[in-house]
């Protein structure tokens, strides 16, 4: 990057020397390798990495896609008769495809987006060009389908919902409520005071756009959230009121209608405010044309959670809401009929109660509920009585993490859930799936292989498939029972002989102790595929410390496509570790973290990567640097400042420098609410006297997950510090610019020319030969 004051296609370099390390060349060659190694090159190289099986809605028979050296292979799967063949030949689809395209069509290329199975009249049913095909499967002859109206065009098709049978629709229609009966037509408002700050029936405002301006556009509407009773006779639906919720703004500096800057405006909380948008609930009698006011709330939109009908009751909702701070979550009951609220039960928490972890089902046939919750130290699953709100049964327990539920089989009594950490001498993070009845007893592990299970169940959950791998294990994919996993087929492994080729090796998991040197962390290794042990090699940092986050891969599709590998490709050695205050193991492991996000797990990779180099001595560690992108772009520009002894280059994209501007529910999880005086020490902004080494910090113009402000307001502090930095302003990038080519190149020769000490290929163009 040129040291001079000079804009460059959008970047602004402040001017600081190179590191005083040995110069070394990089070639054309050197980033041609890097390229190949990017998500959408390396795929490339790799065929029959998973299943995704499409299962029919009650048969137990599946298709699914895959590539293969050929191109794209279908097959078809009878699981009851464990038989696996080609779903049609391909050859005779793509003579007949050609034919009634009038273009010439390759047999491994199909065109069939959107494709359907229809297993009642044995067709296929798919889109191209903006038409609609079918395939009869018994003569492979193909038909072009007059597309079905969508029903009437009452409303936009985004504000409508039908009824359960079918007699009535609700759209939204100005802000208000309207139902038509499908019977006679006849239609009526059912709303009256509804306006452009008080909308029924809205979905979130999440990043709800406005160009405001001389170019003005409005907002498009919100989708319409509304919920029948079973006997489609009432309605629930909130009441969005914006009256005192807050806009952010972008200003789009690139706009397609003008050479004027274009202002974007959104709703959005940060922390601690109190003027937000607020959800106000109500159930509606259509038949009676009614309306009752639900007595809870208004809640705040951000923190409130849905109103669910109870089984075949047209008279009982419940439903979860939680707290500013999250510091509680609790299970509310209404009566539909006088809006009377009562309390199920409530979780509480000393620090959070994550709602990341707290997954729940009701079981309204036996009035009961799952609950998940870390109350014991560990995320486990609890069985409740709807009625009284007690615990019936703590269902699994022990040192280990249930992730997920996916399935409960209400007749047998049975859950099936994923979960990591019980199997012993085996990575903690890696997935697997159990099945234990509803009494705690007869826990079975359903996927015995030492690695990270990837399930998809069958329609009537007997069967599943399940793709298994590790980074250092390549994948494969089997036909299970759901029963006792017994495997009935296998189906495809990985052919990774392209991948090989190339001198790629697999990334190297590693443990090592925390800081407290008791608790194992986990990471893994990238080394060049044209590695010499013989060589110092800088080290690269790959950060993100999200508390909700794990960010070293586990699965061998994770291990191959990232952004690490390219990084690695050259000149260096990059890591990846999760620390303590991450994600995935207990409550005290990600409890570190709580009210301390500005410890960014900095002293575990710190430690982490000088172990590293006293087992592998080629790893330098006078040449350390860390890049990360939204948290982890907090991270990287953290460490450089926090430890500018050890972390020398640091590159921070869409960082969320100052929590006090994140998007609220994010920073009060893991920060608490009401904002405490840990927010302002925590900001980055705090530490710009610190810096010493080399920081890239990059944003998207129209990021509207985590705001330029926070770059922005780093690169002030940094300034009036008197520090010289470097500044990359994406134009018309939203918050993933992370992904795109320039930025992908930009972040390369930073640390090719300040911590490699190799002069860049500035104009290099990745996409092109």
């Amino acid at each position: 990057m040129h040291r001079s004051g000079k804009i460059i296609i959008g970047l602004v370099f402040f001017g600081l020397a190179a590191l005083q390390v040995q110069a070394q060349d990089i070639t054309k060659e050197d980033y041609q390798r890097a390229e190949q190694f990017l998500y959408q090159n390396v795929n490339e190289l790799v065929f029959r990495v998973d299943v995704n099986p499409h299962w029919a809605e009650v048969q137990r028979k599946f298709w699914y896609r895959v590539d293969t050296r050929k191109g794209e292979e279908y097959f078809f799967v009878d699981a009851r008769e464990e038989k696996k063949q080609s779903f049609f030949d391909q050859e005779k689809l793509a003579q007949s495809l050609s034919e009634s395209f009038g273009e010439k069509v390759d047999p491994y290329d199909l065109p069939l987006s959107r494709l359907e199975w229809k297993p009642k009249d044995e067709s296929l049913e798919f889109f191209h060009k903006d038409k609609k095909w079918k395939v009869d499967l018994g003569t492979l002859d193909v038909y072009e389908l007059e597309e079905e109206e969508e029903g009437a065009e009452w409303y936009d098709q985004s504000q409508l919902s039908e009824s359960p049978d079918g007699k009535w629709t609700v759209a939204r229609k100005d802000y208000n409520l309207w139902v038509k009966n499908n019977e006679t037509g006849e239609e009526y408002q059912l709303t009256e005071d509804g306006n452009k700050e008080m909308i029924y029936g809205a979905s979130q405002p999440w990043a709800w756009k406005k160009q405001e301006g001389p170019n003005e556009k409005e907002r498009e509407d919100l989708w319409l959230n509304v919920s029948w009773s079973p006997n489609s006779q009432k309605l629930f639906a909130n009441k969005l009121d914006l009256r005192k919720a807050k806009l952010m703004y972008l200003l789009r500096f690139v706009p397609d209608e003008s050479f004027r800057a274009q202002s974007v405006s959104y709703y959005r909380a940060l922390p601690g405010e109190d003027s937000v948008a607020k959800q106000i609930p109500y159930v509606f009698d259509i038949v009676n044309k009614s309306r009752t006011r639900i007595k809870a709330g208004p809640y705040d939109d951000l923190i409130a959670g849905s109103w669910n009908w109870h089984g075949d009751s047209n008279d009982t909702l419940y439903m979860l809401i939680r707290e500013r701070g999250y510091g509680s979550a609790t299970l509310l009951r209404a009566n539909a009929e006088s809006g009377a609220v009562d309390t199920v039960f409530r979780e509480v928490s000393d620090t959070y109660v994550d709602p990341g972890k707290s997954e729940s089902e009701y079981l309204p046939d036996t009035d009961e509920f799952i609950w998940l919750s870390e109350r014991d130290g560990w995320n486990h699953i609890y069985l409740y009585d709807l009625n009284t709100g007690e615990v019936k049964q703590q269902v699994t327990r022990g040192k280990f993490v249930v992730y997920d539920i996916e399935h409960i089989d209400k007749e047998n009594r049975k859950i099936f859930f994923t979960a990591g950490g019980r199997e012993a001498d085996r990575d903690p993070y890696l997935e697997h799936l159990y099945s234990v009845n509803f009494d705690g007893s007869d826990l079975r592990l359903l996927t015995p292989e030492n690695a990270d299970h990837n399930i998809n169940f069958s329609s009537g959950y007997n069967y599943f498939v399940d793709t298994y791998s590790r980074v250092d294990r390549k994948s494969t994919s089997v036909l299970r029972r759901s029963s006792d996993g017994k495997v009935i087929m296998k189906l495809e492994e990985a052919d990774i002989k392209d991948l090989l080729a190339t001198g790629w090796q697999h990334p190297e998991p590693f443990s090592v102790k925390a800081r407290d040197g008791e608790t194992d962390i986990y990471g893994v290794i990238y080394r060049p595929s044209n590695f010499d042990p013989n060589k110092e090699y800088p080290v690269i940092d790959g950060t993100y410390s999200g508390p909700q986050a794990v960010r070293t891969p586990k699965s061998f599709a994770g291990g191959y496509q990232n952004s690490d590998q390219p990084l690695a490709e050259l000149g260096f050695i990059v890591i990846t570790v999760d620390g303590l205050g991450t994600a995935g193991r207990s409550k005290e492991f990600q409890d570190y973290s709580w009210k301390n996000l500005g410890d960014i797990g900095s002293s575990d990779h710190i430690k982490a990567i000088k172990e590293l180099a006293e087992k592998y001595t080629y790893m330098d560690t006078s040449r350390v640097g860390i890049y990360g992108h939204s948290a982890g772009g907090y991270d990287a520009a953290r460490a450089v400042m926090k430890h500018p002894d050890f972390y020398k280059v640091a590159v921070s994209s869409a960082g969320n420098h100052d929590h006090r501007i994140a998007k609220a529910f994010w920073p009060e999880i893991y920060m608490d609410y009401p904002e405490g005086p840990h927010y302002e020490e925590q900001s980055n902004v705090n530490l710009a006297e610190n810096l010493e080494g080399h920081l890239l910090l990059a944003h998207g113009d129209m990021d509207d997950n985590v705001h330029p402000t926070g770059t922005i307001r780093m690169a002030d502090a940094l300034i009036k510090a008197g520090k010289s930095f470097d500044l990359l302003i994406m134009p018309n990038e939203d918050h993933g610019m992370s992904g795109t080519d320039y930025f992908t190149k930009a972040r390369w020769n930073y640390f090719v020319e300040h911590l490699l000490g190799a002069e860049p290929l500035r104009h290099y163009q990745i996409g092109q030969d």
